[in-house]
Formats: C-alpha cells, sequence, structure tokens
C-alpha cells in the first residue's frame, strides 16, 4: 500500500511537469493575438514562441521593415506575407495541423538577429513540432533566404513542400476593385471615343492608298538595307583615305548609313516613276501632254537607273552591265 501511495504521488510528480513544459494552451494564446495577420513578436515571445516543447509549427519572418533601415524588399513583401498569413488563417485545414504566422522586425528583436548572426533581411523560418504526431527527429528550424523579389505564390509553396501532407488552404488574393474600375472605365473611354470618332477614322483607314504608301515605304526601308544597319552598327559615312568622305562602302556584305538613304531615295523615284507611267500617264487626255509625260518620267526611269548601275559597279568592280551617262 505504501508502494502504490509512493507511485501515484511520484507518477503526479512527472506529469505536472510535462504539463508545465509542453503548455497545450500556447498555440491558442498566441493565435487569439491575431486571427489574420501575421502575429507580431519581440525577443521575449520569439523565444517563448520558438522554444521546447511545441506541438505546431511556426513561420517567422524575420525582417528589417522600418525606413531607416532602407530594405526595400522587406517593404515590398510585407504585404505578400500578410496575405499568406490571412490565406492559411481564414482557410479550411486539418483540425491537428497547427501553424502560427509570425514577423519579427528587427526594432524589436535585435538580440535574436546578433544571436542568429543574421546579416541580411528578410530571411524566413519555420520551425517544426517537437511532440504530437507531426514531431519531428531533427527540430532545427528549416530556413529561406531571398535572393530578390519573390511572390506570395511561390513562398507559400515553399512553405508547404515542409509542412506535412495532407489538404492545405488555398492562397487567395483579394478582388483589386480599384484596378477593376479602372479597366471598365478605359475600355468605356475607348469604346466612346472610337464610336464618336468612327465617322472621321474609318475612312482613314479604309483607304486603299494610304495603306499602299505604307506599304511602299516599309518596302523601301527593308529592301535598302535599313535594318541591316540597326544589326550591325554600320557608321553614317566614312573618310576615303583622300581627305573626302566615301558614301558607299566596298563590297556588297559592307554598307554606309548615308548610302541606304541614297539607295532608298533611288528605288522611290524609280517606283514613283513607274507608277506615274502606268497609272498617271494613261489619264492624260491631251495626247502632246501625254507625250511631254511620257518623255520625262521616262527620262528619269533611265536615268536614275543608269545611277543604280554605277552605284553597283562602284562596289563591285566586277559587275558587267552599265547604262550612259553614269
Amino acid at each position: 500500500m505504501r508502494f502504490s501511495t509512493l507511485f501515484i504521488s511520484y507518477f503526479c510528480i512527472i506529469s505536472s511537469a510535462l504539463c508545465a513544459n509542453s503548455d497545450p494552451d500556447k498555440f491558442e494564446r498566441y493565435q487569439s493575438l491575431s486571427r489574420s495577420t501575421p502575429i507580431d513578436l519581440d525577443d521575449s515571445s520569439y523565444g517563448d514562441l520558438t522554444s521546447k516543447t511545441r506541438d505546431y509549427h511556426v513561420a517567422v519572418l524575420l525582417t528589417a521593415a522600418d525606413a531607416r533601415y532602407g530594405c526595400v524588399l522587406c517593404r515590398e513583401f510585407q504585404p505578400e506575407w500578410e496575405l499568406i498569413a490571412r490565406s492559411w488563417n481564414k482557410g479550411p485545414k486539418p483540425d491537428d495541423l497547427k501553424l502560427l504566422f509570425t514577423t519579427l522586425d528587427f526594432s524589436n528583436g535585435k538580440a535574436t538577429f546578433q544571436k542568429l548572426m543574421l546579416q541580411t533581411a528578410p530571411v524566413l523560418l519555420v520551425f517544426p513540432p517537437t511532440v504530437g504526431p507531426f514531431a519531428r527527429v531533427d527540430d532545427a528550424p528549416v530556413r529561406f533566404d531571398f535572393s530578390g523579389p519573390i511572390s506570395a505564390d511561390q513562398l507559400y509553396l515553399w512553405i508547404n513542400r515542409h509542412l506535412p501532407e495532407g489538404p492545405k488552404p488555398p492562397l487567395v488574393r483579394p478582388i483589386n476593385y480599384m484596378r477593376l474600375v479602372s479597366a471598365v472605365t478605359i475600355l468605356m473611354g475607348i469604346m466612346t471615343l472610337f464610336t464618336v470618332m468612327s465617322p472621321y477614322v474609318l475612312p482613314i483607314i479604309q483607304s486603299r492608298n494610304l495603306w499602299a504608301a505604307f506599304s511602299l515605304i516599309a518596302i523601301l526601308l527593308f529592301t535598302s538595307g535599313h535594318m541591316f544597319n540597326h544589326i550591325r552598327k554600320v557608321p553614317y559615312v566614312a573618310g576615303d583615305g583622300k581627305g573626302g568622305i566615301s558614301y558607299f562602302a566596298g563590297g556588297f556584305s559592307n554598307q554606309f548609313g548615308m548610302e541606304t538613304q541614297i539607295i532608298a531615295a533611288i528605288y522611290a523615284i524609280l517606283s514613283f516613276a513607274t507608277i506615274a507611267l502606268a497609272m498617271k500617264v494613261p489619264r492624260i487626255a491631251d495626247s502632246k501632254a501625254q507625250q511631254v509625260a511620257v518623255l520625262i518620267w521616262g527620262t528619269v526611269l533611265f536615268g536614275m537607273y543608269s545611277f543604280l548601275l554605277s552605284v553597283f559597279r562602284a562596289k563591285n568592280g566586277g559587275y558587267p552591265f552599265f547604262l550612259p551617262p553614269f
């Protein structure tokens, strides 16, 4: 009988000590501090929350959001961290999976930063439970170092990988009503402007002459080597070695910026002369005026083509064709 009494007394003493160490109400006590946003910690609460024995996970963001520390990344990520905590606390999750989202700012946790020997911020630590169904033998926290801007979705996936398997609350971003209203307003403004301006704009857009002009300009630019100049970064002009300026580069695979403009002008004159001979001259009612127009445009066509052939011969001496007078 005396032995039984001593055994019961010893069991009560051991049980009381274990209960005092595990503190099963610690999770509820800290969770009651904030139901949506992360819990703000200091050195004392950080030590109490991460001390053994714990039957819950703790995610601690060590940051320096105060403007005097100049941590732009800390301030930019703070809303994303609050989004993660809010989504977890308000979403459905298993009753036995306990996780607290907390924040320890450098202003309130200088001793902790020194103890952890942190030189940069932000840094995320996730502490696993030491007792309970999800306890781990290695109770050291897993660490996430921020190497640059990161979204809440990316960090939330990383946190879930270090939690027990099972359903997790989804990350839910709130609807940005301001952006939605702005998009609708801009769309309505564009539709109104189009409705008002359509009687004036549509005839211009549907003009065949306008599109023909744009097409001709684009063809002249690209056939004259405009894109080549942008890719190769060619010089505009170069010296000829005799104190003068050379406008044409030797060889078919080389050219200058000024050369491109000259060739484009030659092509343009040849195009306009051909268009005039094919479309404008036949519409001239006076036969003598028509003959004069044919002579003028024919001379222009012949002279420009002769000059173009001379440019080809200048770039490559082996080019066999030419036309007088060049």
